[in-house]
């Protein structure tokens, strides 16, 4: 069953890791044609048997990440940027295992990280955050998600949270 699917990886209870659930629970609330979403949640893993099963032509991965950024930046992340030290998640299994299973299993895998500003327990998610989330539901809602390359947070541009991906600058 080619098509899209963003999958979404992080903890509701940690403050900004729930990033990712956040933007599964509004494409939930309210379907944006042509996108089916997958909550990871913790575990993304565990989901790996549904990706597989609907192999969609494009997938777009969605977690917080320290990326070392401003909060509320939002980068497309490459499989080598994953594997390097200055990337930290909340995840137990490393999210470089799951990025090279999902390109076995995908056409095209685009991974947006979020900078968190904080991933305490018990925390909601900071307004900086909140409105990147939205930004990624707005742009997904547009349609210009409809091919990958029109995925504005290119790898090796950041987008921070005041400015719009036309205002990414190359780092």
């Amino acid at each position: 069953m080619p098509g899209k699917v963003v999958f979404t990886v992080g903890a509701v209870l940690r403050g900004d890791d729930a990033a990712g659930p956040m933007l599964a629970k509004m494409m939930q609330d309210e379907p944006i044609e042509g996108w089916d979403v997958v909550d990871g949640g913790q575990m993304p893993e565990d989901d790996l048997s549904v990706i597989r099963r609907r192999n969609p032509d494009v997938l777009l991965l969605v977690d917080a990440a320290d990326m070392g950024e401003e909060p509320g930046t939002i980068r497309a992340l490459q499989e080598e940027d994953v594997s390097s030290d200055y990337l930290v998640t909340t995840h137990s299994l490393p999210l470089s295992f799951l990025i090279k299973e999902l390109k076995g299993c995908c056409g095209h895998v685009v991974f947006l990280g979020i900078q968190p500003a904080q991933t305490e327990f018990y925390h909601a998610l900071t307004p900086a955050v909140l409105e990147s989330v939205q930004r990624i539901y707005d742009w997904l809602a547009r349609g210009t998600g409809s091919e990958p390359q029109a995925c504005p947070w290119q790898a090796g541009e950041v987008d921070a949270a005041e400015g719009g991906p036309e205002g990414a600058e190359a780092r």
